[in-house]
């Protein structure tokens, strides 16, 4: 399979040989969401993307752990309490529930861990006052910020100066600080707000010290990927280096690879609620399957610009079918025998394309690349199905088990067709029971009784398919 993968790391901007930090071990960071609204699709390509590559390494040997946080103590957090008159915890607490919901239909695995920013305040606080210790850091007030002038690498993620920085940034006016670029670690506590007794009065944690503290703690000073959306780059994962490598006293701890995914837009205009071009994961579902926004999302290399439409989630939605429908004729094809080696040729293609897919994969886990030849598989298995069913071919079972078996292990790495969840049996039994009356309409010439039922269950979504094998449903 892939022999080797390489990496495009936003820190040296270019791809990279992968070596682990570990042999035989992948350890990824993810910066996670700010519940306090419902997850958008936004929210979703980060965590579709490093599913899968999280498979993917999976898949080749490799043992992953993955974190990924919750940045459940936020001013939107608290500002959404305030307007509902709840407690942020329960802000927090519906939202995080709302996430797990969209990331099942998504079908994205759980993480490892997933810590949450309230759990962590003991380390946030150790963190922040090593930094006081080791001069990277000064309180005012009950506040705490870093000094960007004392780390020397400022910058060297996002290719920025502090000079450059200061002239088109838009910084907050605080005469107290001692660099208008310097940034909060602790900040002090304000009426009305949640709080915990620190070195410095009672405060909070500032935004970017709580990733750092978490991966610290759970990944340790050296791990493999660190990951994100690009509007992550600056500054929040400019201060975390700043930070974690001040506290290590090491330039060269931290993440080794920094991975970030490209924007998403909406008609080619950048997604936000001023716009109303806003659009939650649970909308979505609403008119496409969870695997149909999944498949999306993967059809475009991360590190590109994705642009979301109706016409261009139908088009997915139909690529998907095509994939649907090869998954289906294979399960109605691999209960057959047979002897003769028609899929002699079909096997050899199915190993060719399941070696092109791993190397697209490996190269910078392009799944746009690698889902081409995943198509060229369900072409050959559709066309073959047509050939046996329709046509007489003879069967060749041997052969064609090693097609399917490609077929299953290139969908399990995209994350894909995967074995649904349990239907309701009495509808199913339902549906099967309107078949067999359309089978005896048809028997008898009843045409108009078996045109009725077969509209009445598309009108359900569901959809029938007779071939010289018989008929059988799906769901549209």
């Amino acid at each position: 399979m892939a022999e080797q993968i390489v990496v495009y790391n936003t820190m040296t901007r270019r791809k990279e040989v992968f070596q682990p930090q570990e042999r035989g071990k992948v350890s990824i960071y993810v910066c996670g969401v700010t519940p306090y609204n419902e997850p958008h699709i936004g929210n979703a390509r980060p965590f579709v993307t490093w599913d899968t590559i999280r498979r993917f390494f999976e898949r080749i040997g490799y043992e992953v752990y993955y974190v990924q946080n919750f940045t459940d103590v936020d001013d939107k957090i608290i500002r959404a309490a305030h307007e509902q008159n709840v407690s942020w915890k329960e802000i927090a607490d519906r939202y995080i529930a709302a996430y797990f919901q969209a990331l099942d239909a998504l079908n994205v695995r759980r993480a490892n861990v997933y810590p949450r920013v309230s759990e962590t305040i003991p380390e946030i606080i150790a963190m922040v006052q090593g930094l006081i210790e080791h001069d990277y850091a000064y309180a005012l007030e009950g506040d705490v910020y870093y000094s960007v002038e004392k780390f020397a690498g400022y910058g060297k993620l996002s290719g920025r100066t502090l000079e450059d920085m200061l002239a088109g940034a838009r910084v907050e006016v605080d005469e107290r600080k001692r660099n208008p670029m310097d940034f909060a670690l602790w900040k002090a506590a304000k009426p009305g707000e949640p709080s915990w007794d620190s070195p410095w009065g009672k405060g909070r944690p500032g935004w970017h010290i709580e990733c750092s503290t978490m991966s610290l703690k759970f990944l340790g000073e050296h791990f493999d990927f660190h990951g994100g959306g690009s509007d992550l780059i600056f500054p929040h994962h400019e201060n975390e280096i700043a930070q974690s490598q001040a506290y290590c006293g090491d330039p060269h701890s931290f993440a080794r690879y920094w991975v970030h995914n490209g924007f998403i837009t909406i008609h080619a205009e950048k997604m936000s609620k001023s716009r109303g071009n806003f659009f939650t994961v649970a909308d979505i579902l609403k008119k496409y399957p969870g695997e149909v926004v999944r498949f999306f999302i993967l059809q475009t290399h991360y590190r590109s610009p994705l642009d979301f439409s109706d016409d261009r989630l139908q088009d997915a939605q139909a690529g998907f079918a095509r994939l649907e429908t090869a998954k289906e004729n294979a399960i109605v094809l691999i209960e057959r025998e047979g002897t003769s080696d028609t899929a002699k040729g079909l096997a050899a293609a199915a190993r060719a394309a399941q070696s092109a897919f791993y190397e697209a994969m490996g190269d910078d886990f392009n799944t746009a690349l690698a889902i081409s030849y995943l198509f060229a598989v369900a072409k050959d298995i559709n066309v073959y199905y047509n050939d046996v069913i329709n046509r007489g071919v003879a069967f060749d079972a041997e052969n064609f088990s090693t097609v399917r078996q490609v077929f299953d292990d290139m969908t399990d790495i995209i994350g894909i067709l995967e074995a649904p969840a349990e239907r309701d049996m009495k509808e199913d039994a339902a549906v099967a029971a309107l078949i067999e009356e359309r089978l005896a309409a048809r028997k008898a010439k009843n045409w108009v009784r078996a045109d009725e039922i077969r509209d009445e269950l598309k009108v359900k979504g569901i959809l029938l398919e007779d071939s010289a094998a018989g008929t059988r449903w799906k769901r549209i």
